[in-house]
């Protein structure tokens, strides 16, 4: 569906080319100091502008509805809107009859019976993940004194990002990119064995951002080369620091108070304005498939930011259960 979390549920709705976007926050604890400003470093990092990036421009200023009173958290849910503006639908009719490859155009459209809004790919865009960032601000401020260190290590496979983006775009193309995310200050005690394992939730979040393609933690798919005297981490203090880091701050889907590293594989953008050979579904015949309109060469550029946001959303939804396992067990003492 399109919400996620047990104890800190995030819903997001709206389309591309619709009124707006945003996201609705259940389960915010009250009195946490909660306003405009707390909104507008993570969007404007996912704003586009830079090289690589849509000529769309959208102010992305998220109003608040509901759950903020006297700028402090209520305890009810925070509804988030983001209104859109910078719209241009007609850039998008050839795909009814032409889906894109590589895109949810032909998936959406049999799994909601043609019914789906097709306009700069409705419910499917990355403009949808606007509302994520906005609720990813919030989840945060529940984390508290946790810190995010979030780049893009490549794009394209190649160290120098703007310019393979630049490259790409001049050719009509488009690359992926790896998006590594470092985060310091987080309590031992956070994920449960097996399901709700952290990199489980962690994962499972990641993999709802759009054109997400691989999740891997600390070592990741290194340790299957390595052996255990490589891949273990020896503790250093009681504290449970380690010398090193091949777990990625998790064990036995627990976090362990080391940093947690989390790093994501973002896939090209489907729509590229190269000549592809490709099926026109009313026709049948085959067809050359090369749109114009205004989309990013590198979706990683701006998506980085959105994983960061996926990222607190689960770790705030795991840290206010832990909160609560805590809360009984003292009740239980008692």
């Amino acid at each position: 569906m399109n919400s996620f979390g047990r104890c800190f549920r995030v819903e997001i709705y709206g389309e591309s080319h619709g009124p707006a976007v945003g996201a609705i926050v259940d389960g915010c604890p009250p009195g946490i100091a909660l306003g405009p400003a707390d909104f507008e470093r993570d969007l404007a990092r996912r704003r586009s502008g830079a090289a690589g990036t849509t000529e769309r421009r959208e102010a992305d200023v998220p109003e608040i509805l509901s759950g903020v009173y006297e700028g402090r958290t209520t305890g009810s849910p925070i509804t988030l809107v983001i209104r859109n503006a910078d719209t241009r639908s007609q850039d998008y009719e050839d795909f009814k009859r032409v889906p894109r490859p590589g895109h949810a155009d032909f998936t959406s459209r049999y799994k909601y019976g043609g019914f789906a809004d097709p306009h700069g790919s409705g419910h499917f865009s990355g403009r949808v993940t606007a509302g994520l960032v906005a609720a990813g601000a919030v989840a945060k401020l529940v984390l508290g004194g946790a810190s995010f260190e979030t780049r893009l290590l490549e794009a394209g496979g190649r160290a120098d990002v703007e310019a393979a983006a630049a490259e790409a775009k001049a050719a009509g193309d488009s690359i992926g990119g790896l998006v590594e995310i470092r985060i310091r200050g987080l309590p031992p005690g956070l994920g449960e064995p097996f399901f709700d394992a952290c990199e489980s939730v962690l994962a499972h979040a990641l993999f709802a951002v759009p054109a997400v393609r691989g999740v891997e933690f600390g070592d990741g798919f290194a340790a299957a080369k390595m052996r255990g005297s490589q891949h273990n981490d020896p503790f250093i203090d009681r504290s449970g620091r380690t010398a090193k880091n091949g777990s990625g701050g998790i064990n036995g889907g627990i976090t362990n108070g080391n940093e947690l590293v989390v790093r994501i594989a973002v896939k090209p953008a489907s729509t590229i304005s190269m000549p592809q050979r490709t099926l026109d579904f009313v026709s049948g015949e085959e067809t050359t498939l090369a749109p114009g309109g205004r989309h990013d060469a590198c979706i990683a550029l701006r998506a980085a930011v959105v994983l960061e946001a996926a990222c607190s959303i689960a770790l705030a939804d795991l840290s206010l259960a832990a909160r609560l396992a805590s809360a009984a067990i003292s009740k239980e003492e008692k």
